[in-house]
Order: structure tokens, then C-alpha cells, then sequence
């Protein structure tokens, strides 16, 4: 939701595109980015329907531009995104299903998850890895109070701190003490903070397994197209 973790999803599918089809190749796509200022209010407010009725008409403006398939670039907002998927009549991949998938992949059973305190209290997210087979693990109520504050009040403005590095790492270790065999970087900012080698088990960075599903689908060859340019 932010425009930080925006420009990330937004390299990340053009350096992807690149190295799969070579080249001059880049990503086709439409982005439509949102005042983060009026999604958080209306996220502490608890006003979710009316969050979920704005993303939707931001879906249906992409549906309408020619997008295929829409992808949510946010963790959080995920708790409308069976409402942002009923306005429009093209698919919304979602990012829980891409990555409870890439965590099954890697043999991993019993997952940490860092990301905003709705994504790691509530049971939306949670709830769709568990539908996968997924044992989840979270952080106790002061370390989630401490990565919360550190997206909200630092990553979402672009702030990267050594001293908030050295808080996720101290938090993950604690994850893993506690049994995690792999940490879910449940929120889109996160991955400008921390990343492989902050861990001793592996991470899964969502915006860029989302990034790296995203292409996977676009590039199917029997993928519906809809008319336009190549």
C-alpha cells in the first residue's frame, strides 16, 4: 500500500521479466497506487468495509484498463480481498495461497510470521496458510507491537534503521526458538529491511514470491489474453 513497497514490486517484476525473456523485455502491467494516508485511517478505524469498497473500484479501474488478473501488493489489505475479487470478473491472485505454496516447496511445516498487527493477530492471513497445512507462529504481543511500529513508522517512509534491523533479528531468533523452520515477511515492507542472511532458517519474502507467481502466471502459455498489445 505504501509507494515504498510499491516501487520494490514494481522492479522487482521488471528485473524478473527481464531475466526470464532477455533482452529488452519489461513488464506489461497497470498500477494503480493508492494515498496510503486514507487506507491507514480508515485500517485504524476498523472501517474495512469502506477500505475493501476502495480497492475494489481501484480493481475494477485496472480490470477496465485491460488488466488479465489483478494482484493485491499489500499483506494487510488481504483481509478484503475476497471483496476486491467479487467486483471484478478477472482473477486476483492471492498472496496467501502463493506463499503457503512456496513454504510447502521448501519442505517447511511450522512457519514464523512477522507483518502489521492485523496480519499477525488476526486470522485472515493466518487462517489461509493454516487452510494449506500450515502450523503458523507469532511473535509475542510487545515484539509484534515492535514490528508494527517499525512499518508504520519507518519502512512505510522510506527509514531504515540499523537498530530496527537488529530488533527483527533478535525477534525472528526468538521465532525459531519457539520452533519456526522458515519466517513468512508477512508485510511488503519488510524485505527493505531484513532479508536471507538476517535468518538461520530460510524466509519467504511475499513481495517478491508474489512478484515471481505474478510472471508465472502471465507467461502461462494457456493463460486467457485479453486484446491488445503484445
Amino acid at each position: 500500500m505504501s509507494w515504498q513497497s510499491t516501487a520494490e514490486y514494481y522492479r522487482l517484476l521488471n528485473d524478473l521479466t527481464r531475466e526470464r525473456l532477455g533482452g529488452l523485455h519489461s513488464a506489461r502491467c497497470v498500477l494503480y497506487s493508492v494515498d496510503f494516508a486514507a487506507i491507514e485511517v480508515m485500517q485504524a478505524e476498523g472501517r474495512w468495509d469502506e477500505a475493501g469498497a476502495a480497492l475494489g473500484e481501484a480493481a475494477r479501474a485496472l480490470e477496465a484498463a485491460g488488466a488479465d488478473f489483478v494482484v493485491l501488493c499489500t499483506n494487510t489489505m488481504h483481509k478484503v480481498a475476497d471483496r476486491v475479487a467479487a467486483v471484478v470478473g478477472i482473477p486476483l491472485l492471492h498472496l496467501g495461497d502463493t506463499t503457503a505454496e512456496a513454504v510447502k516447496r521448501r519442505g517447511v511445516t511450522t512457519v514464523g510470521l512477522l507483518g502489521t498487527r492485523f496480519t499477525m493477530a488476526e486470522d485472515f492471513y493466518r487462517g489461509r496458510l493454516a487452510g494449506h497445512g500450515l502450523t503458523v507462529l507469532v511473535p509475542s504481543t510487545e515484539d509484534q507491537r515492535i514490528v508494527n511500529d517499525v512499518i508504520y513508522d519507518e519502512l512505510c517512509l522510506g527509514i531504515v534503521k540499523p537498530e530496527s534491523r537488529d530488533a527483527y533479528r533478535r525477534i525472528i531468533g526468538r521465532l525459531i526458538a519457539d520452533g519456526a523452520e522458515g519466517v513468512i515477511f508477512g508485510c511488503t515492507e519488510i524485505e527493505l529491511l531484513v532479508g536471507e542472511s538476517d535468518s538461520a532458517v530460510p524466509v519467504f519474502p511475499t513481495t517478491r514470491l508474489h512478484c515471481e507467481a505474478a510472471l508465472d502466471h502471465a507467461l502461462r502459455p494457456d493463460r486467457p489474453r485479453r486484446p491488445g498489445l503484445p
